[in-house]
């Protein structure tokens, strides 16, 4: 079983193929037959994990099985508690389909208070 850990940058499709031309994986992995297991959005960046076994893929990237996932979104200045509570209540009344299809986590955002690095 092979796995690579992968900071996708922005701009990168979450995939090695791409008619228009985009910049994809390959760019960055010139491993053959590894996939990956989920997926970020063109313009977001974050760890990636690829591997060549398909029943890991599954497992990881279907809603069905319930894998929870964690994602820190970086926003201009600070949200509101309105705004987070009208995005979770946005996410409910979607429903499951909308929401990440069926078995999918709900969505829980929160601000988040970052470390000093001092």
């Amino acid at each position: 079983m092979r796995l690579i850990l992968l900071n996708k940058p922005y701009g990168v499709l979450c995939q090695f193929t791409d008619t228009a031309g985009r910049i994809t994986l390959a760019r960055y992995v010139s491993v053959s037959g590894v996939y990956p297991a989920g997926r970020l959005d063109h313009d977001s960046e974050g760890l990636v994990l690829l591997t060549d076994d398909g029943a890991l893929q599954a497992r990881l990237a279907e809603p069905r099985h319930g894998v929870e996932k964690t994602y820190w979104a970086q926003v201009e200045g600070t949200p509101e508690a309105s705004a987070i509570e009208q995005l979770r209540a946005r996410h409910a009344a979607a429903g499951p389909v909308a929401g990440g299809g069926a078995g999918a986590a709900p969505v829980r955002p929160r601000p988040l208070t970052l470390p000093s690095l001092r």
